[in-house]
């Protein structure tokens, strides 16, 4: 679950820019977009083989 605690003198903008940044880092979105709908086999298959070929090129 991502928190941000707003301090005293802080804007609502940098609090929700600081929110949406540790959103994107925890990958919270992309894990709502993969369950949004049904996923074939074919298409996780390639989604994973895709994975696999991005892990390896960054090694």
């Amino acid at each position: 679950m991502t928190q941000v605690v707003v301090g005293e003198n802080e804007g609502i903008e940098s609090a929700l820019r600081r929110f949406k940044r540790q959103v994107s880092r925890a990958g919270i979105l992309a894990d709502v977009k993969s369950r949004r709908h049904f996923e074939t086999p074919l298409e996780k298959r390639k989604r994973k083989a895709s994975a696999a070929r991005r892990k390896r090129r960054y090694r």
